[in-house]
Parts: C-alpha cells; structure tokens; sequence
C-alpha cells in the first residue's frame, strides 16, 4: 500500500514539474508565441530573399520584423492581401553562415512578439542531390544487383541445410559418423 502511494505521489510530482517547465511565459503587455510567423521559404541559400506573414497583429495591423540573428536587419511588415495578415520581405546577406536562425516580429499595436524559424544552408532543395541504388554496407540486400550472386547463394544455403538433416538423420538411426 505504501508503495502504491510513494508511486503515486512521485508520478504526480513529476506530471507537476514538467507542467510548470512547459508553461509559456506571459508578460505584462507582451505574449511570447511560437511558431505564429510563417518564413517562406523555410529554407534559403545565402543571398536569398525570405518572406514572412502573421496573422497575430489583427486586421490592418502592421509590424516591426527583426532578422538581425542572420544578420539581415530590421524590416518592416505591412498589412497583405490575407484577412489580417502582415507581410515583410527581407534578404538573407550572401555572408551568413549555415543554421537555424529565429526571426521576429513585434506587432504595432499592442507589442505582441511572434517568432518563425529560417534555414540557411548552402544548396537549394532543388540542387539538393538524393542517393539512388541499394546500400553497399556488405551485408544485407539479398535481392541486390546481381541475380546470379543470389541464386548461388541460395544454392549453398540449400545444399548446407541437406547435408547437415542427412548427418543428424545417421547420427540417429545408429549409422555412426
């Protein structure tokens, strides 16, 4: 019984504490979001220009983007043509290293921030290269390339398996070996 309630207890503990980690902070005035700024494209080259649109300043609403973290400065987002959208333009400097950059904008009206993640790599998805064929890890893909290589394989496997019933199948008959 008193394991039961230590159990019980120390799940509930653990169920409080990931709780109060995973709250999102609220300040006075300001509301941190995630994920309420769309970058597109979520992925660019050096030199490229990124686009992003909220929807968190309400209808008409304007903002202030900040895309300092890759090095590109401050923009501004103006009213777009979605139902409360607020769109800005920025472009990613030729000098920016590889990585995941938080991009921000803070909403006119009422200093709500919202945050969107962009993606600077060295090749475009479309210079991207994707591997063809099987894997030549040496072992595995039985139905690789080579037909011949695995029927002789199967052959051996076949010719194994019949000597060895043939072996034990005199052991117990009392034929000797």
């Amino acid at each position: 019984m008193r394991r039961t309630a230590r159990l019980l207890t120390g799940t509930a503990l653990a169920a409080a504490a990931v709780g109060l980690t995973t709250a999102a902070p609220v300040y006075a005035g300001e509301t941190v979001g995630t994920g309420g700024l769309t970058v597109y494209p979520a992925s660019v080259v050096p030199g490229e220009r990124a686009e992003v649109t909220t929807a968190a300043c309400g209808e008409g609403g304007s903002a202030a983007g900040d895309a300092s973290a890759v090095g590109a400065g401050a923009f501004p987002l103006a009213p777009g043509t979605g139902e409360g959208e607020a769109t800005g333009r920025f472009e990613v400097p030729p000098s920016a290293q590889p990585g995941t950059y938080e991009i921000v904008a803070t909403c006119g009206d009422d200093q709500r921030r919202v945050t969107g993640d962009l993606v600077v790599t060295l090749s475009s998805a479309a210079e991207q290269v994707y591997p063809r064929g099987s894997v030549k890890t040496g072992v595995g893909g039985a139905l690789g390339p080579d037909p011949v290589q695995t029927a002789a394989g199967v052959a051996a496997l076949a010719v194994a398996a019949a000597g060895g019933t043939w072996l034990l199948h005199r052991r117990a008959r009392g034929d000797g070996i």
